[in-house]
């Protein structure tokens, strides 16, 4: 997203050096740089204040919001304003350190009722359409918000299309709105901001919906109006009460080597948990000097929601990241931030359905928060399990899985490359004749996934029969 930004606003530096984008090349760069620089070090300030981890990650991507929507030029007073405004969001609005809502769009709303002063929405140039539609079409596909752009778009055009005088054009309106128009640039980049979306397909298509619908209706309200900026802070409040309420703090309470270079830590948290087997949190630590992946990450819950604690399971590579290098370095006692709680990746709710779960290496920690809830509930499904690893030795949660397969009649099959070659479809249809009948999960590397999505779609299991684990940043 970060990249995404950079490159939209150099775009603008350069256009406007052609006359393509109608603002001063000089303008664009200093209030570019006045919103830099302010949110970094407001950022870093109420961190200070507020004794919690910063992420200059987020300072960056927030100034380059504004950026694109607050008119080059404007005066110092507004920029710098929006600029502590939407830092200020982060830290003083919110619940137990969850965001409520969209730091840049709450930003706007506020300088808008402090000096009367709001966003143009510039990046709205037919110029830069093109770019806005590639780059975010691919932070969609990596953030698989898809969903939630498409339900948003679709309700806003009808929406725009009813609100039309008679006798307008509409397919006329709707290419306007699209090409001419900062629409796309919403719907790509401040509405699928990861804080603030709802944890699941479902509600997040809902929430596409309903900023849609009010994006789409002119409306006044005291002294605001009906606008992009409002339309997202109003949604947010949906997003908030469907979703987790707020960070946990976690205290490391063991960590371990379950397998070579995977390490389970555990964690007590500050408070209950209430998730689902297979979820996820996104994680935040204080690293000496972030890398350019910044200090959070998102991992799967491997334990279940039975047991007091909460586990993860880590794979450690050559040259781990600085994010990796600070968590094997913790030790007991200390604490880091967890919240964000998300994912589909669940049981049904049908405990008649057959499953296949796929894992791949460290793709297993979903599944063993699964089959240890099934065990503590003594819940029998009929579920084959396929573990890949490289080597036996790599095998992780072998006493979880022989439990299960003891208690519940889950049958394990482990895949061991060296030995039996890739699970490939003859050693599926061998171990698992009929399959038809099943829904297919799998977890594990995104090369992994995606080739194992590729492999059920040629043997006709159809695309509403297979779950894939996802999450934001996975690695």
């Amino acid at each position: 997203m970060l990249y995404f930004l950079l490159i939209l606003i150099s775009l603008a530096i350069i256009f406007s050096f052609f006359g393509w984008v109608p603002y001063d090349t000089l303008d664009i760069i200093q209030t570019s740089l006045i919103l830099f620089a302010v949110c970094l070090v407001t950022n870093w300030i109420f961190s200070k204040i507020f004794r919690v981890p910063t992420n200059n990650e987020s300072a960056y991507i927030t100034a380059a919001i504004l950026t694109l929507i607050i008119t080059p030029g404007a005066d110092l007073l507004f920029v710098v304003l929006a600029a502590v405004f939407s830092q200020a969001a982060k830290y003083i609005i919110n619940f137990r350190g969850k965001h409520i809502f969209n730091p840049a769009a709450i930003a706007v709303i506020a300088t808008l009722l402090v000096i009367q002063q709001g966003a143009s929405w510039w990046v709205g140039n037919i110029y830069l359409v093109p770019f806005v539609i590639v780059g975010g079409l691919l932070i969609a596909r990596k953030l698989q918000h898809f969903d939630l752009v498409i339900s948003f778009l679709i309700v806003y055009l009808i929406r725009l299309v009813f609100s039309l005088p008679d006798g307008a054009n509409s397919w006329s309106a709707i290419k306007s709105t699209l090409i001419n128009s900062s629409t796309l640039y919403f719907a790509f980049v401040m509405l699928t901001e990861p804080l603030t979306t709802p944890p699941n397909r479902k509600l997040r298509i809902t929430y596409g919906a309903i900023v849609g619908f009010i994006a789409g209706t002119n409306f006044i309200i005291g002294p605001l109006y009906s606008s992009p900026e409002l339309a997202l802070v109003l949604g947010n409040i949906f997003s908030f009460l469907v979703s987790d309420k707020g960070r946990y703090k976690m205290t490391l309470k063991e960590k371990k080597e379950i397998a070579p270079a995977t390490f389970g830590f555990e964690f007590t948290p500050n408070r209950k948990i209430n998730f689902q087997p297979g979820q996820y949190l996104e994680w935040t630590l204080k690293t000496k000097k972030d890398d350019l992946r910044g200090n959070r990450r998102y991992f799967t819950i491997a334990s279940s929601p039975t047991e007091d604690h909460i586990d993860l399971g880590i794979k450690f590579y050559d040259k781990p990241s600085t994010f990796k290098q600070t968590l094997t370095s913790l030790n007991a006692g200390e604490t880091v931030l967890a919240g964000q709680l998300a994912g589909d990746f669940t049981l049904p709710k049908d405990t008649t359905k057959k499953l296949v779960f796929i894992a791949g290496g460290i793709g297993i920690t979903p599944f063993r928060s699964m089959v240890k809830y099934l065990i503590d509930k003594k819940e029998k499904r009929d579920i084959v399990l396929f573990y890949s690893v490289k080597t036996e030795s790599e095998i992780a949660y072998k006493d979880i899985l022989s439990e299960a397969a003891n208690k519940l009649g889950i049958k394990i099959i482990y895949v061991v490359t060296d030995r039996d070659g890739l699970l490939d479809r003859k050693r599926l249809e061998a171990e698992l004749p009929i399959w038809s009948d099943r829904t297919f999960y799998v977890s594990g590397p995104r090369g992994m996934v995606v080739a194992f999505e590729k492999l059920l779609k040629s043997m006709g299991v159809s695309k509403r029969h297979i779950k894939s684990d996802f999450f934001p940043g996975y690695v």
